[in-house]
């Protein structure tokens, strides 16, 4: 879990770089979930808590690879030669136990235990049949279209890593090596609110000067792709008491307590101060654009993150800096996210001494290939211009002028965790 920084970072003021940000975070964080056993139907996203060695070789036999006729390969048959046709054949499930003589071959089909006496299979569409034997082709090799046994997976080979979240395949695979139920860290207990005079839920008729409140939703959308269990607090007003009150509630019987909005230093914004009067702040500011008012600490047992209150920062920070940390608070090895270097078909100045992520599309050319175009609307605001964008461009912390042509991260939001 995390734990309490030596020295107060950012209670200065000073924004923390991104690089030291990501540095703290990944020293400070560590699983703090116990761990259960679920079926493999419920296994899906989950963080595998043990290691899974396999207890077999996959395929646990040598098998045809293909329909056709299986034969002990002998010199010369390279070039081609005729075999008597056994009588009988092998099928998936349905094994050929009788040794096949040598100069003979036997019907086999695809996933057939090869029979005994056999190292190689012709493909059915490559011989011919002249009665009662079979005309190999030209070219054949000893071991053809012969799956080995252990060629996929090796008996006590380590085949799952612990930690691993675990996707379709992985599933598939446990389940191949006749695994009916896998250990996995068990979710996180997370609490989530939102903060602001100005919200109003969706769906409720808006007052004056309010906003619905889009935070909550997008955050709730982006926490189901994770192990974690969400209890959802609404709208707390901007009201120290209030505050207070929902975060110690929160902290009481949660592993994390997420919130957005109130992590600057208005007026209004009691959600850091709250915090660092009840637990302790690890650090709030990230010299990043959009999302520099982004706090990390603890009240309590639980972990606390603040995010800021302008949906596309709240969304970014929650990509770059929260779902890392709840990877692995959750059991997930610390992974910092990352890009893939494009060539940008935009030029800008930047201010040096923060990191920027402006949002860009991937502009294919059948000639020179893909390159980055920013999204005309970059406002911290402005979530309908997330959906013209593919992804996030890093222009790093000493970064000030970017001309086109020159190779950028690219973060692509499938890869940010945020489904296609």
């Amino acid at each position: 879990m995390m734990r309490p920084a030596a020295g107060g970072c950012g209670e200065s003021g000073q924004a923390i770089a991104v690089a030291a940000a990501h540095a703290l975070l990944a020293a400070r964080t560590a699983p703090m979930v116990g761990h259960h056993v679920v079926p493999l139907d419920r296994a899906l996203a989950c963080y595998l808590a043990r290691p899974l060695l396999s207890p077999r070789d996959v395929p646990a036999f040598d098998n045809a690879a293909v329909d056709g006729y299986a034969f002990a390969f002998a010199a010369g048959m390279e070039a081609g030669a005729r075999l008597e046709l056994a009588p009988g054949r092998a099928a998936a499930g349905r094994p050929f136990t009788d040794e096949v003589a040598a100069g003979t071959a036997l019907r086999v089909l695809t996933g057939a235990m090869m029979p005994p006496g056999t190292d190689s299979v012709a493909l059915q569409e490559q011989v011919v049949l002249h009665g009662r034997t079979v005309e190999l082709p030209a070219g054949l090799r000893q071991g053809a279209n012969r799956r080995l046994a252990g060629e996929d997976v090796r008996a006590g080979e380590p085949v799952l890593r612990a930690g691993t979240c675990l996707r379709p395949q992985d599933i598939g695979l446990a389940a191949a090596l006749g695994q009916a139920a896998l250990t996995v860290f068990e979710p996180l207990r997370l609490a989530l609110f939102s903060t602001g005079d100005e919200l109003a839920e969706p769906g409720s008729a808006p007052g004056p000067g309010t906003v619905f409140d889009a935070n909550r939703h997008v955050l709730q959308a982006l926490l189901r792709a994770l192990p974690v269990e969400v209890t959802d607090l609404g709208i707390v007003r901007d009201d120290a008491a209030s505050v207070a009150a929902a975060l110690r509630r929160a902290a009481s019987d949660h592993h994390v307590v997420l919130t957005s909005g109130g992590a600057s230093r208005g007026d209004e914004d009691h959600v850091v101060r709250s915090v660092a009067a009840m637990g302790r702040l690890d650090f709030w500011q990230v010299a990043v654009k959009p999302g520099r008012p982004l706090a990390f600490g603890r009240i309590g047992d639980a972990v606390f993150i603040g995010l800021p209150g302008n949906p596309v920062a709240a969304l970014v920070a929650f990509l770059l800096f929260a779902r890392p940390v709840l990877r692995r608070l959750g059991g997930a090895p610390w992974q910092r996210p990352t890009g893939l270097a494009l060539p940008a078909a935009f030029g800008l100045r930047k201010k040096a001494g923060r990191t920027e992520f402006p949002r860009a599309v991937v502009v294919h050319d059948p000639e020179r290939g893909p390159s980055l175009a920013r999204v005309p609307r970059q406002g911290s605001g402005m979530l309908g211009a997330l959906r013209d964008a593919d992804g996030l461009v890093e222009l790093g912390h000493a970064v000030e002028l970017v001309e086109p042509g020159d190779r950028l991260p690219f973060f692509s939001f499938a890869d940010l965790g945020i489904p296609a």
